[in-house]
């Protein structure tokens, strides 16, 4: 084993010994915190499901009709491209701010 690689293992276990105390001191989640994840977990799975199958369906469609068009009309797929691709941006963004939006959610921490 290299012993860059060897230096880096034995800092993270020492790293990992050191947060040990401070795992040991942490303190009890209640029923209701438990509840709360368990409910923002599923709204996250269920949320990222539907945007993730809705943006990957709309973007099939999009980009379909693109070819489509570009097939019937080659002529006009340079005026096609751009918008095309400014609305799968625009599709992407959506999945990707329901991401930021379950992150948001697992990360909160709505008790005191």
């Amino acid at each position: 084993m290299p012993r860059k690689i060897l230096a880096l293992s034995f800092a993270v276990f020492i790293i990992m010994l050191a947060m040990a105390p401070l795992a040991i001191a942490a303190e009890e989640i209640s029923s209701a915190q438990y509840k709360y994840y368990g409910y923002v977990v599923l709204g996250c799975i269920g949320g990222l499901s539907i945007a993730a199958v809705g943006g990957g369906w709309a973007m099939s469609s999009a980009v379909k009709s693109a070819m489509t068009g570009m097939a019937r009309n080659p002529g006009a797929a340079e005026k096609m491209t751009i918008p095309l691709i400014i609305g799968l941006a625009l599709m992407e963004a959506l999945v990707i701010y329901t991401f930021v939006i379950a992150l948001i959610l697992l990360f909160v921490k709505p008790y005191p």
